[in-house]
């Protein structure tokens, strides 16, 4: 739900200008504010979920989230959904790391690869088919009131959820979050419980002034490239200057989270989960990866439903492939890197440049007189071939990135991961469709759609590159790393992730 909803809102905006006469401004921040929230929400989340209990949290993000959407699907003005949006978006940022987390908790080895191969199914899935299921419910629901479908489909979803959840997962010990009569893993080996985070004196610490410096770091980096407008021309030019504000923020965070360990307390980010090359490298992997592959979605969209006339359900159609592909291979991702480790992730970052690459090309040389369906089908095949190497990207980097993570802090490490994913997608949704509407100027028709699509597809290729460059580093590490005496390579061992 909260994935989906990062791009199902795109073929809705419409809908909602026309029903509640929305500006453009307000247009922007029903999308921005979302994806802001998000990333603002996950590492103090991941925290406290690490601190405290990944169940509680996981709970109060569903029933946050479940009740966002239903308010979201109820408003009457522009400025009320948007406000909603950003409440939403903190409830997706406190439920999300807490999924990464207990996947770290509760399964090891081969079944913790096939775990997130399952996760990264549901990422590669969500993120593609929001355009085809958005489309869908306009469908359904007629255009003028449609777009409340969008967020109202999340209702149902929630009240089904809630009560599994409160069954399924985990209740914490009174040693903390890692609960250990749950749990049984997948194999039926208990999982031990481990301590709360305690400071030198034994009180349970949370560094509240670390989060603070954390979060006003990622708002104020993230505000540069949510401020925008596609076009560029309503976007303020002061915004860059937040850049080195953000720069600054983040030194201080960096300062005090080394004054915080020196006097024995646990800090929000680990010293060790910095210093270890296999997660810094990973993350390094996805914030590069996805600036690259989400920002296809929206300029796709965009030339499929404006450039060749196509209504919001055929244009969903065209990244169903995407979707469909990327489902197929996570599982096999999910099985493969056990033993494959990062060349697998090697592979799909070739097949997702191919298939990129493919798409520039369709984009730029079909004809303007073309039948509108040639391009369509076109581009849907080829990116199915993005789609297949999305599917052995994400969970396997996810995997690998984890592999050596301790699991006391597994929910702050998969909030630095995914608010790294959230500030590489805003980055990258900025990048590609400012290019985009750039060459798009004041022209209209498929072949002025096609040209612009073409050129925003080249900064998708030149991401993707940076991730390809930094996972041939890490696979050259990993292959140059000695092998711990005594220990052969397995399913439960370090190397595995080699």
């Amino acid at each position: 739900m909260t994935l989906l909803d990062v791009s199902i809102v795109n073929v809705a905006l419409p809908s909602m200008q026309r029903s509640l006469g929305a500006s453009a401004g307000e247009l922007q921040w029903i999308v921005a504010g979302y994806a802001l929230a998000f990333g603002l929400f996950l590492v103090p989340s991941g925290r406290l979920g690490d601190v405290f209990s990944r169940r509680t949290l996981f709970l109060v993000g569903l029933v946050a989230f479940t009740v966002t959407s239903a308010v979201a699907g109820l408003v009457e003005s522009g400025t009320a959904l948007a406000v909603v949006r950003l409440i939403q978006g903190a409830a997706a940022g406190i439920l999300n790391p807490q999924v990464l987390g207990l996947l770290q908790q509760l399964f090891s080895g081969a079944e913790r690869a096939r775990a997130f191969g399952a996760f990264g199914t549901t990422v590669g899935i969500s993120t593609a088919v929001g355009p085809l299921l958005g489309g869908l419910i306009l469908l359904v629901f007629g255009e003028e009131h449609g777009w409340r479908g969008v967020f109202l489909v999340n209702v149902p979803i929630g009240l089904v959820l809630f009560p599994l959840a409160w069954r399924w997962l985990p209740r914490p010990t009174a040693a903390g979050p890692r609960e250990a009569a749950a749990g049984t893993g997948p194999t039926g080996a208990a999982q031990p419980a481990g301590p709360r985070h305690r400071s030198a004196s034994g009180r349970v610490h949370l560094d509240v002034v670390g989060l603070l410096l954390l979060a006003a770091a990622v708002t104020v980096a993230m505000l540069p490239f949510v401020l925008t407008e596609g076009s560029g021309g309503g976007a303020p030019a002061w915004r860059w200057a937040l850049l080195p504000v953000a720069a600054l923020l983040m030194a201080a965070f960096v300062l005090w989270e080394r004054h915080d360990a020196r006097r024995g307390r646990e800090p929000v980010v680990s010293g060790d989960l910095v210093r270890t090359a296999s997660f810094s490298l990973g993350a390094a992997v996805g914030i590069a990866y996805f600036a690259g592959f989400t920002g296809i979605f929206l300029v796709t969209t965009l030339y499929v439903q404006t450039g060749l006339g196509l209504p919001p359900l055929q244009a969903g159609l065209v990244l169903t492939p995407f979707a469909l592909a990327s489902a197929v291979t996570a599982q096999i991702g999910g099985r493969r890197v056990s033993t494959r480790g990062r060349r697998i992730v090697v592979v799909g970052l070739v097949l997702t440049l191919v298939g990129l690459v493919g798409a520039d090309v369709v984009a730029a040389t079909v004809p303007a007189d073309a039948p509108t369906w040639l391009p369509a089908v076109l581009l849907g095949a080829v990116l199915a071939v993005a789609g297949a190497g999305s599917g052995l990207t994400i969970s396997p980097n996810q995997t690998l990135a984890l592999a050596e993570v301790p699991r006391r802090v597994a929910g702050v490490a998969g909030g630095v991961l995914q608010t790294g994913q959230r500030i590489g997608t805003a980055v990258g949704v900025a990048a590609v469709t400012s290019v985009f509407f750039a060459g798009v100027g004041g022209g209209r028709g498929a072949a002025v759609y096609g040209e612009a699509l073409s050129a925003g597809l080249r900064v998708s290729v030149g991401c993707v590159v940076l991730a390809l460059v930094l996972a041939l580093v890490d696979a050259r590490r990993r292959q140059d790393a000695p092998t711990p005496a005594g220990e052969a390579p397995g399913p439960g061992s370090s190397t595995v992730a080699r």
